[in-house]
């Protein structure tokens, strides 16, 4: 569980993930997710992408054009998210409203 927290701890991880279930520009990232400052988002794509559950991809464009987009082990994590939502949402009222 230490090595996993490692990997996903954090505020921010696993909210980026569940928003990548498409590929993403950065621009539509920061957008989004705008309570993440863009050195943040960047500094935890970064991560991400060096764990291995995120891909960013470089186009060779004018203006430069980059997406990012979970890699199969990224997206194996989506129905790990789906019941910690459920989870969330079963909980007793006094404790889903903190």
């Amino acid at each position: 569980m230490t090595r996993t927290m490692g990997v996903l701890g954090g505020k921010w991880k696993l909210i980026i993930i569940s928003y990548l279930t498409q590929p993403r520009r950065f621009g539509q990232l920061a957008q989004r997710l705008s309570l993440i400052s863009r050195k943040v988002l960047t500094e935890q794509l970064r991560e991400l992408e060096e764990d291995g559950i995120v891909h960013r991809e470089a186009f060779a464009e004018a203006p430069p054009r980059v997406e990012y987009s979970l890699t199969e082990y990224g997206r194996a994590l989506l129905p790990i998210l789906e019941q910690l939502s459920a989870w969330h949402s079963a909980a007793p009222a006094a404790v889903a409203g903190q």
